[in-house]
């Protein structure tokens, strides 16, 4: 459940005192709009009593819907009578004063302002008009607005964002300078920062689409598809481990890869959608569409012993669920697993039939003591398929030569037994002479004894191939079981029947439901199947209200640090409005239809549209005042200026000191880490058999890969990425928290991560910076800053480098324990303390907050 929310967005305090003024002065009240003003003071103080659950509504009063509203509550006496405030339940109690007869109730906690309560009362007067949730409201392609100054924007985004500005009368910054935009546009596209090379280029280019043309080039970057991705593994829960009690180990690492790769392709959103969710019931699906429906494998898994298998499997497609609820919809759909949603107009059963369409994976509650849990697909390299596809031949060829040897002992065992069986009835024989009945006997046994030497001959033989086709078998099962897999969905051929959950117990069963999505929403198309596969297509319908919007917040998101809806997890009541609601409908549209309607759902289009606007491209400098009026800037008068993910830190530490292995995809890595995290999780004797109980750090090239391969152990998240607000992924996250905090600071200048690249940008000052101290400290600048060192800086910086040169020349054990620090080997040929003392430089600057922020 949703809590409530203690920001209200500026527009609607503004308006709120707008309103206060008009009144004291007299004048007519302006139009009151129900879904900027009144909605979320209803469901902030009234709806948890009366609104959409009909478990918890008291007094038969429910103000979610207007015909409820007007209606004779419980006492007889409606609560809102239209264009009469004075005959209305609602007015009278909001005022009164009486413990008893006052709303919302002292118990509640809850109070409204007298502005709030003045404007409800005004709104009943102008006839209580409702209106649909603005998120639950068909997008429409809104006009552009009109502007006082319309030379500034670059795009239509910038029409929307100066119209606000102008209302609020604000200007927008000026433009950043070149480098700050390529390092913005960089960290942006790939979350690695711009070589100075790169930075240089940018700047010497005068040609008038200079600009456009880096956003191409990173936007081409191989590594956009691993920034993108980074996001989309918080919101599908992506980890290397079960999470649960145990939490051992699991390998989804080719659904990683596929995100990366189709980002990089530019794979249209609404095919991402489709594949993910259903891409194993798609006509003829490709393995990597059965590879792509792993997103609904990357919940948690138990196998912990004495768990129940219906419980947990119920756990399972209850996390489906909800994920898909939050990403897709951005919509509380948990709060439903129990009842019906107190806020939004989501009911109980809603909510099961959405969960019957997970319902039918043929898997275990209990499951993954091995690895992956099926169903699961194998995916074996080049070289594995060819040493399988030989071993099967030869079984085939041997399986072949017993039929064969098989076939030939049958036929003499057949002859044998005729053989016997003629000698025996021989034997019986009265009418036949004596000597001829003895002649034929020898004759008979003479012939019986061959055909049992070759019998037996035949029968080792049969054994030998036998004996050979064992070691064949278990040479391939060796192989195979070293082939990686993946987790994936699949339909039981015999769906299962789905209930609501009475309070959401698994083993408590109610009604009966059917697969079908929320009633408030447009229903899939008749004589549809109602699959997977026609819930996500129904998700990517242009007629849908909630997907476009919620996705073009994401992407707003990503770049600004808050998106245009700041719940970027909740589109519904508690959530919070839209600061550009014209805006966000003209995103949405532009994405579902494409520029021209000429390629929908075009991610990289709606990215570069964002980066080449002018808004993007402010300076993000700001006055005190500007602070005062908008701190969060929210109102984007200035360009964004937010602290980098926990991840692009780390990836930023090890891009400047040269270490940054840059391979793309593969197995995930084990980083340096404190000792004994996993080892105080271990609660079993026998967790030696269990995987990814025991820390191993990586070595060589892949202890410096980038930072979203680290191994993600759910019960123990990477701690330096947890100190900078980086998710447990035991459940979706698409907003991540951003803390300061004094443990941000011990991490940067201590761990063995940034001491190294520290100790190795130094090395880099000393052999590529020159041989002076000022343009070594200009080069270490320029490559973790992106631009020169003022004159100031470059000075606080000389007078570090001295003070610890000296301290190190006095004590030359300190600086080799310094340079000790981390695998990488440090060059021989420099000197010591010189090296020590320009490695405390180079961590000054990485800890820079111009540094670890994109601005």
């Amino acid at each position: 459940m949703s809590v409530r929310l203690p920001f209200r967005c500026l527009f609607v305090v503004l308006n709120l005192q707008s309103f206060a003024l008009f009144s004291a002065a007299g004048d007519a009240n302006p139009r009151i709009d129900y879904n900027r003003e009144v909605r979320t003071i209803l469901s902030n103080n009234c709806y948890k009593c009366h609104g959409p659950d009909a478990d918890e509504r008291q007094a038969e009063l429910r103000f979610d819907l207007r015909e409820e509203a007007i209606e004779p509550a419980e006492s007889g006496t409606p609560a809102i009578v239209p264009g009469d405030p004075e005959a209305s339940g609602l007015v009278k109690r909001i005022f009164s004063s009486k413990p008893g007869l006052v709303m919302p109730p002292p118990k509640s906690l809850k109070t409204l302002t007298s502005v709030e309560k003045q404007l409800l009362k005004d709104w009943v007067a102008q006839g209580a008009a409702y209106q649909t949730h603005w998120s639950f409201q068909p997008i429409r392609r809104p006009a552009l607005p009109s502007l006082k100054n319309p030379v500034w924007p670059r795009n239509p985004i910038d029409a929307f964002i100066l119209a606000r500005l102008e209302k609020e009368g604000l200007r927008p910054a000026i433009e950043a300078d070149r480098p700050t935009l390529i390092r913005r546009l960089a960290l942006d596209l790939t979350g690695l920062p711009p070589t100075p090379a790169q930075v240089d280029k940018f700047v010497a280019d005068t040609r008038p689409d200079a600009y456009e043309r880096v956003v191409e080039h990173f936007l081409n970057s191989p590594h956009f598809g691993e920034r993108m991705t980074l996001d989309w593994l918080d919101a599908a829960r992506y980890a290397d481990t079960h999470g649960y009690h145990i939490d051992s180990g699991r390998d989804m690492t080719r659904w990683r890869e596929w995100v990366i790769n189709a980002f990089n392709a530019n794979l249209g959103f609404d095919r991402f959608t489709i594949d993910q969710i259903a891409g194993d019931l798609l006509p003829d699906a490709t393995l990597e569409q059965k590879i792509a429906s792993g997103f609904n494998r990357n919940h948690m898994i138990t196998f912990e012993g004495g768990a129940i298998p219906e419980e947990y499997q119920t756990a399972y497609i209850l996390d489906r669920v909800n994920t898909t609820g939050t990403v897709w919809l951005g919509l509380t759909v948990a709060c439903t697993q129990c009842h019906d949603h107190k806020y939004d107009p989501i009911s109980q059963k809603d909510y099961y039939s959405l969960y019957a369409f997970f319902n039918n994976v043929p898997e275990k509650g209990i499951d993954g003591s091995k690895g992956n849990a099926s169903p699961m697909i194998r995916l074996p390299s080049p070289a594995q398929q060819s040493t399988i596809d030989h071993l099967k031949n030869l079984v085939q060829d041997l399986n072949r030569d017993v039929k064969k040897i098989e076939d030939i002992a049958s036929g003499i065992r057949r002859i044998d037994a005729e053989t016997s069986k003629y000698i025996a009835e021989l034997e019986k024989d009265q009418n036949l002479p004596k000597e001829l009945k003895n002649e034929f006997l020898t004759e008979y046994r003479g012939q019986l004894s061959h055909p049992k030497k070759h019998s037996l001959i035949l029968e080792k033989a049969t054994r030998t191939y036998k004996d050979q086709l064992a070691i064949i078998n278990k040479d391939l099962d060796n192989v195979q079981n070293r082939v990686p897999t993946a987790m994936v969905m699949e339909e039981m051929a015999k769906p299962r029947e789905t209930f609501t959950l009475i309070r959401g117990q698994y083993d408590k069963q109610g009604e009966k439901v059917l697969p079908g999505v929320p009633s408030f929403l447009p229903p899939i198309p008749s004589g549809v199947k109602a699959d997977r596969l026609a819930l996500a297509r129904w998700l990517v319908d242009p007629a849908h209200p909630l997907v476009g919007r919620v996705t073009v917040n994401r992407f707003w998101q990503t770049f600004f640090g808050t998106g245009i809806v700041k719940t970027s997890e909740d589109f519904g009541s508690q959530g919070e409005a839209p600061t550009h609601p014209g805006l966000l409908d003209w995103l949405a549209s532009e994405f579902i239809f494409g520029s021209n309607r000429s390629k929908p759902w075009d991610v990289k289009a709606l990215v570069r549209l964002i980066l080449t606007s002018a808004t993007y491209r402010q300076r993000s400098f700001a006055t005190p005042e500007l602070i005062a009026h908008d701190p969060e800037n929210r109102l984007l008068a200035r360009g964004p200026r937010i602290r980098l993910p926990a991840e692009f830190i780390r990836d930023q530490a090890l891009a400047v000191s040269g270490l940054l292995n840059g391979e793309i995809g593969g197995a995930s890595v084990s980083p340096y880490q404190p000792t004994g995290l996993w080892e105080e999780l271990m609660s079993r004797s026998d967790s030696k058999n269990w995987s990814a109980q025991t820390y191993v750090q990586s070595h060589g090239k892949d202890l410096y890969r980038r930072t979203m391969y680290t191994f993600w152990k759910r019960t123990s998240p990477p701690p330096s990425l947890s100190t900078f607000d980086a998710p447990d992924r035991e459940v979706c996250t698409v907003r991540r928290a951003r803390t300061n905090t004094p443990l941000q600071a011990l991490v940067l200048m201590n761990d063995p991560t940034y001491v190294e690249a520290a100790r190795k940008l130094a090395e880099r000052m000393m052999t590529e910076g020159g041989t002076t101290a000022q343009s070594r400290i200009a080069f270490a600048f320029r490559v973790a800053t992106s631009r020169k060192p003022s004159d100031t800086e470059s000075r606080i910086l000389r007078d570090v480098f001295e003070t610890d040169l000296a301290k190190y020349r006095q004590n030359v054990d300190s600086a080799r324990k310094l340079l000790s620090v981390g695998d990488s080997p440090r060059r021989e040929s420099l000197d010591l303390a010189e090296h020590a003392a320009w490695t405390t430089v180079a961590s000054v600057i990485l800890n820079l907050d111009e540094v670890l922020n994109k601005n």
